[in-house]
């Protein structure tokens, strides 16, 4: 018991070192990933493509660069060894250049990841080897031990992407491996303080730079929460509605699945600013999006369209489904105007199968224009096709 809340007490500290932003629920998401809700692993995902790609045309110029200094101070065979060395690797940094393009998706952000770092740890054994078999002095043993800073390089690179602790100490531990394998190598003439140093300074480094690490991902949860909440309501903003129905629509045209939507504006608000003031409309949206998501089904996605209007998404929900679901909510009611009248909403209903959707703007606009047929039929209404209910 002890223990485990000595492990609390050391994670509630090292909460306190990342971003103020974060809510108790949240602190959770920066050990792993597996709890991030689904628009912040796009986002993280495509951001760490993006550094990916960054972080090798940065090494894809300077890898074949530095081929100038080692044909000054290396021999000739040595450097030739080198110069093919740093060109393979130039071939692959660019590769991954070319090749790779933000999709959205973690493991394909993993996959770069991977890629970036085994390229440099590979290049790092393999001219520790090359290196071992000459006897350098002077200058040029100053710059073959140089050599040895790479795994140095590449722990603190681990700063740049907004990773978890988890993730990070994956990543970090084949480095760490591949500088035990080559100190091994060298076992018999191996000087062990100055290894046992320079591999404890490694370790310090990853820790730094998994803090860093941490810090941008804490950073990032605070942003995007920020980003895909309406700041009145609280419920998710259009730009976060529009990427969760474009997923959605995706993912139901690939499975054929069915996939509503309804569209919903409230009646008459503009009389309620108009009359009693914005604080009263304002409290009548509050009022309504408490009940519309106290009420509506486990799954389904309630998001602020603009103004008074809203935007339900119903995953796996055909017509009739989405019909009676809508019908249940219109008898709770959407809560009550100021002057104690029952504040009504008209609203229509698409859904991608049974209206032969192929994209889902096509699939908003149609459940607009029923949510105005709704208002032109007398308001208070639902429309789902020809027939108002």
């Amino acid at each position: 018991m002890n223990i485990h809340r000595l492990a609390d007490a050391g994670w509630q500290r090292l909460s306190t070192l990342m971003s103020g932003e974060l809510k108790p629920a949240e602190l959770v998401w920066l050990a792993s990933p597996h709890q991030h809700m689904s628009l912040l692993t796009r986002r993280r995902a495509t951001m760490i493509v993006n550094r990916v790609r960054l972080v090798a045309f940065l090494f894809a110029v300077l890898t074949p660069l530095w081929s100038l200094v080692d044909l000054v101070v290396f021999p000739f065979p040595l450097w030739l060894n080198l110069a093919l060395m740093r060109l393979l690797a130039c071939a692959a940094f660019t590769s991954l250049l070319l090749h790779y393009r933000p999709s959205g998706n973690l493991f394909d952000a993993y996959r770069a990841m991977a890629l970036l770092f085994a390229i440099p740890t590979v290049f790092y054994v393999a001219s520790y080897t090359l290196l071992s078999h000459y006897q350098l002095t002077g200058v040029s043993a100053a710059i073959g031990a140089g050599y040895a800073f790479l795994p140095f390089v590449l722990l603190a690179g681990l700063a740049v992407f907004p990773l978890t602790l988890l993730e990070n100490l994956v990543i970090a531990s084949p480095i760490l491996i591949a500088q035990g394998i080559a100190g091994s190598m060298r076992w018999s003439t191996l000087d062990w303080p100055s290894f046992a140093g320079a591999f404890w300074l490694l370790v310090l480094i990853t820790s730094v730079s998994t803090l860093a690490s941490m810090s941008q991902l804490a950073f990032m949860i605070a942003l995007v929460r920020q980003a895909i909440r309406d700041p009145l309501t609280g419920i998710f903003s259009r730009s976060t509605g529009e990427e969760v129905l474009e997923l959605q629509f995706t993912i139901a045209s690939r499975s054929d699945a069915t996939l509503a939507i309804a569209f919903l504006d409230l009646d008459h608000f503009k009389g309620i600013n108009d009359k009693f003031g914005h604080e009263a409309g304002d409290r009548a949206l509050l009022d309504m999006t408490a009940i519309v998501h106290s009420n509506q089904r486990r799954g389904d996605l309630l998001a602020r369209w603009g103004g008074e209007e809203f935007l339900l998404i119903m995953p796996n929900t055909d017509m009739a489904q989405a019909q009676a679901a809508l019908l249940r909510m219109r008898s709770t009611g959407f809560g009550t105007r100021p002057d104690n009248t029952p504040l009504t909403a008209s609203i229509g209903i698409a859904e991608r199968s049974a209206d032969r959707i192929t994209d889902w703007k096509m699939l908003v606009d149609l459940a607009d224009q029923r949510m105005y047929q709704a208002k032109q039929n007398g308001r208070n209404q639902i429309v789902s096709g020809p027939k108002t209910s």
